[in-house]
């Protein structure tokens, strides 16, 4: 993203679900993409729980290179944005890997997206997606990711799963998994479920002496660890996963 490009629009299937209304004054006020390069045989990570904000819109743009036989792992959280987009493009090199994790926590008239583009470019790499969303009162949450598999990337192995619940029924979640794939010897597979808090398995946390807040805040955050459960720091973790459950208590209030 730039100054220079002009305002995207619904017909970019990129921001198929964005909030262009709140983006439009804040466009010519965007830097392009941070680039960031894992040199071959590297390993590195980042943890994202901030949203750098312009006028209630929060952008983060990411362009990674990750070497041959490198490792990178990105986990990300977005809640406090009126508007808010984490789009990452990575490009992975021979035996290469990246791993994201990311948590959509949203509430009120938020729009919250991940948006994802993985190129295998060379042969034996893998990706592993993993994205959880809880979204209350009117708020959208959305997962976009593509992954480009080049001719020469075969043993190429990606994965994404995408999962949301909704708290309210007036809640929206969208998840858009899209492969494009030129090798013929890869695995690629993707899943995306949407539902609600399980109601017996409440009735029978309740039946234990739980009282009903107490048991879907356990619920709640056991469902969004999942996005965190790749991280081998465990204070980065912890330091994650506390900021998310500060945001799902919120989110708590608006349960029956």
């Amino acid at each position: 993203m730039t100054a220079t490009l002009p305002l995207p629009t619904k017909r970019d299937e990129a921001w198929r679900y964005a909030d262009l209304k709140a983006l439009e004054p804040v466009w010519p006020k965007l830097d392009g993409p941070e680039r960031l390069a894992v040199a071959a045989g590297e390993t590195a990570s980042r943890q994202i729980t901030e949203l750098p904000m312009i006028e209630g819109v929060g952008i983060v743009d990411l362009d990674i290179t990750v070497g041959d036989n490198a490792n990178f792992a990105l986990h990300v959280l977005a809640s406090a944005a009126d508007y808010g987009r984490i789009q990452v493009k990575v490009t992975l090199g021979k035996g290469a890997h990246f791993e994201l994790g990311g948590a959509i926590l949203g509430s009120g008239t938020q729009t919250l997206e991940i948006v994802t583009e993985t190129i295998h470019a060379e042969p034996d790499a893998t990706s592993n997606q993993v994205v959880r969303s809880v979204l209350a009162d009117k708020a959208t949450g959305s997962f976009l990711g593509k992954i480009n598999v080049a001719r020469d990337a075969q043993k190429t192995d990606a994965a994404q799963s995408v999962k949301a619940m909704l708290l309210d029924r007036t809640a929206t979640a969208n998840a858009k998994p899209e492969l494009e794939i030129f090798a013929d010897d890869v695995k690629c597979a993707h899943g995306a479920t949407v539902g609600e808090l399980d109601k017996q398995a409440l009735f029978y946390m309740a039946s234990r002496g739980l009282s009903p807040e107490r048991a879907q805040q356990l619920m709640l955050q056991a469902f969004i660890a999942d996005a965190f459960v790749s991280m081998d720091d465990d204070a980065a973790r912890e330091a994650i996963e506390s900021k998310a459950l500060e945001v799902l208590e919120s989110l708590g209030e608006n349960l029956p």
